[in-house]
């Protein structure tokens, strides 16, 4: 008999061995033989655990989604105010790229082809509840003053989004830079720029 969590530890185990390969190869490139070669185990041990290859990727997304939608909810529960909520989101989302690569690298090369299936429409859905995260976030910020008047909410809310998540593919967890020391240098370039603020000398006339 085997002991009670070694199955749901079993389970966890291959959406692991699943999630790594996916971000590697693609979904569509990973066949069912290669996560149970992976796993050592055959394919047909495979389907005790999961139905389909669709359903392995359902449970690695909802699961990555959901706690880090949960994160999201947290903070803007928190009511720490525009600017420190902001802070907050992105050095959330550097935590995400930091624990859990394979899966923002899925959600980042396969939600578009994924979306259009049935199963997995909760990701338009998500990408829509994300989207209005940063306007209303970006639009109170505005309201109070602490963000520019002039900002073109859309504008801002695409380069972070692009900005942040594509260091899903450069980040390198065991380099010099930690996912908070990185969070830091975005956000001092998102808010404070990179140029050094010099006074302008008036000429004499």
């Amino acid at each position: 008999m085997s002991k009670p969590g070694t199955n749901s530890g079993r389970r966890a185990e291959l959406l692991g061995i699943a999630a790594g390969l996916f971000a590697e190869r693609g979904f569509v490139s990973t066949t069912v033989r290669d996560i149970a070669d992976a796993a050592g185990i055959l394919s047909g041990s495979l389907y005790h655990h999961f139905d389909s290859k669709e359903q392995i990727a359902d449970e690695i997304l909802t699961g990555f989604l959901d706690e880090l939608f949960g994160t999201y909810a947290e903070i803007v529960e928190s009511k720490l105010g525009p600017r420190k909520t902001l802070e907050a989101v992105v050095s959330a989302s550097f935590d995400s790229i930091h624990r859990r690569p394979a899966e923002v690298e899925i959600y980042q090369n396969e939600a578009k082809h994924l979306a259009k299936f049935p199963r997995f429409a909760y990701l338009g859905t998500r990408n829509a509840e994300f989207r209005k995260l940063w306007h209303d976030l970006l639009a109170e910020g505005i309201t109070t003053g602490e963000f520019r008047a002039d900002l073109d909410i859309e504008l801002v809310y695409r380069f972070v989004r692009d900005t942040v998540w594509v260091a899903v593919r450069w980040y390198n967890p065991e380099g010099t830079l930690s996912a908070a020391d990185v969070a830091a240098q975005y956000l001092g370039i998102l808010l404070d720029g990179i140029a050094t603020k010099r006074r302008r000398v008036k000429k004499e006339t």
